[in-house]
């Protein structure tokens, strides 16, 4: 009886590592070099949070970002993006007006040098309103998730040096509010 106890534990420890190892285990790796340490930080966390809450991360995406839901699952499931990558993906097509298939898309045939470039193809360059309204993004996606955003306070750190703290515009995304 001890032994079938002790094997089945050893099951259900080895079962978790591996489900940790393959929820890791993501088509593009994980570098998003989006050109922001904080914005990097972030996005991996969301990974953290997109992983373990599925549902509600592909909920945010169809409703605050309207990417299409069975388009988002199989990004996560079938093509094992990132969550990072997909929100990015998504919140990018949000500020230049194009869907986030379209982003993605983009993506996928060139991601070499990083979100950051990606970015600035699409005409978000360092330090623009475009590049501010992308970073406060995550604010209200922390709000509805219940979770901190840490550094948000100071948001200035990375590439980002034009972001002046306490003009008004701190935690609030500019231009379109979906909620």
């Amino acid at each position: 009886m001890k032994i079938r106890a002790r094997n089945i534990i050893l099951a259900l420890a080895l079962s978790g590592t591996i489900g940790s190892a393959c929820a890791q285990d993501f088509v593009f790796g994980w570098n998003p070099r989006t050109g922001d340490v904080w914005v990097d930080q972030t996005l991996g966390d969301i990974n953290a949070y997109g992983g373990r809450y599925r549902e509600s991360f592909i909920d945010e995406l169809v409703r605050y970002h309207g990417a299409p839901r069975d388009y988002v699952t199989t990004l996560l499931v079938q093509e094992r993006w990132a969550p990072g990558d997909v929100y990015y993906a998504c919140a990018i097509a949000q500020i230049v007006g194009r869907s986030c298939r379209y982003v993605a898309e983009q993506w996928e045939r060139d991601h070499g040098q990083g979100w950051g470039a990606l970015a600035q193809r699409m005409g978000i360059k360092p330090g623009s309103d475009e590049f501010h309204r992308l970073k406060n993004g995550f604010a209200p996606v922390y709000q509805r998730w219940s979770r901190p955003l840490h550094g948000h306070d100071n948001p200035g750190k990375g590439h980002d040096k034009g972001h002046k703290p306490g003009k008004g515009n701190k935690g609030k995304a500019k231009g379109r509010d979906r909620d």
